[in-house]
């Protein structure tokens, strides 16, 4: 199997390593939008390079993976499923909701494959998470709490692109709670905080921000993120029920420490960023993606399950923008097919 990659910075350099250590993947050819940096990584990792992002669709490959700038997502997963292509895109698929729309109205109307990258389905905590709620261990769920937040702020230039703290980062928590639950979010009361830096408020975005979500069986659902939490990175998800709970991201390498007299310390090499984090889940989901186009497996997440999460992270951002609640079915929705 030839694997193309489209984009080769910092989660392209991390896929492209993965995809070259997978002995089912065969070659890769690499591309970026700078040929150079193709170059050097395919020099590493004894890949072959493309002098241009258009020879993927030419030379021949048998997939694709879409890891190159945001705004240049929707142009190549269209052009990979209209080329008869299966295709993995790390998130998102598109900058906002009607884009996103557009493209999978493409891979249908093409019969395309696409998966699209949503690392956390493939954690262990995250999965066995699934497992306790689907299997009844907790009894009746009622509360669920997340939080991701990033040690550092990113770079105004990456603000400016990235769709905003909901879109960008809490999405990934929206995509849990739908697939730890198996429930969907009926609405949503969000807000935020610009407070910290400059670069915030100049890009309309926030640097701290809560959601309460009510999902379709009354369950309750809190979400709160941030882009600067000093201590490390600190990605959880709490599930309370009826007869236990659990939580998912909770280990010796969480940043947070108790007050207690007898209570943990702090931790003492403090996860640095979601690559470290989640790099055994990353590597999953590129597997998983191999076994999907050699017809071995089932689509782990689809252009429609990306659309799903995506939606709360809309509604959310519509809601923090108007200071209402936002129920899901305002927002547009693929047609039935």
């Amino acid at each position: 199997m030839r694997i193309g990659l489209i984009g080769t910075g910092r989660i392209g350099s991390f896929h492209a390593a993965a995809l070259s250590r997978h002995p089912e993947a065969g070659s890769l050819l690499l591309a970026d939008a700078d040929p150079a940096r193709a170059a050097r990584l395919a020099d590493r990792l004894g890949a072959t390079a493309a002098p241009s992002v258009e020879q993927v669709f030419t030379w021949g490959v048998d997939a694709v993976v879409v890891t190159c700038a945001t705004d240049a997502h929707a142009e190549m997963v269209v052009r990979a499923v209209r080329a008869g292509l299966p295709v993995f895109c790390e998130k998102p698929v598109a900058p906002d909701l009607d884009r996103t729309l557009a493209v999978l109205r493409e891979v249908t109307a093409a019969g395309g494959l696409l998966q699209v990258g949503f690392m956390r389905r493939f954690d262990a905590g995250y999965r066995t998470a699934r497992e306790l709620v689907r299997s009844g261990a907790l009894g009746r769920l009622h509360t669920v709490r997340t939080t991701t937040a990033d040690p550092a702020p990113p770079s105004a230039a990456y603000l400016a692109t990235s769709g905003g703290l909901y879109r960008d980062c809490l999405v990934h928590d929206f995509d849990m709670i739908r697939w730890v639950t198996g429930h969907e979010v009926a609405e949503v009361y969000a807000a935020g905080s610009d407070a910290g830096p400059a670069q915030f408020r100049e890009t309309g975005d926030v640097d701290t921000a809560a959601a309460v979500l009510t999902l379709d069986d009354g369950t309750l659902a809190t979400c709160t993120g941030s882009r600067i939490n000093g201590a490390g990175y600190d990605v959880r998800m709490e599930l309370a029920g009826e007869l236990d709970q659990v939580s998912a991201g909770l280990d010796d390498r969480t940043p947070i420490a108790s007050t207690e007299p007898h209570g943990p310390p702090s931790a003492s090499k403090p996860w640095t960023g979601f690559l470290e984090r989640f790099g055994p889940a990353y590597e999953a989901e590129l597997a998983a993606f191999v076994h999907l186009v050699r017809g071995e497996g089932a689509n782990p997440c689809d252009g429609r399950e990306a659309l799903a999460a995506l939606r709360v992270a809309e509604a959310c951002e519509r809601s923090r923008r108007e200071r209402r609640r936002v129920r899901l079915e305002e927002l547009p929705d693929l047609p039935v097919l």
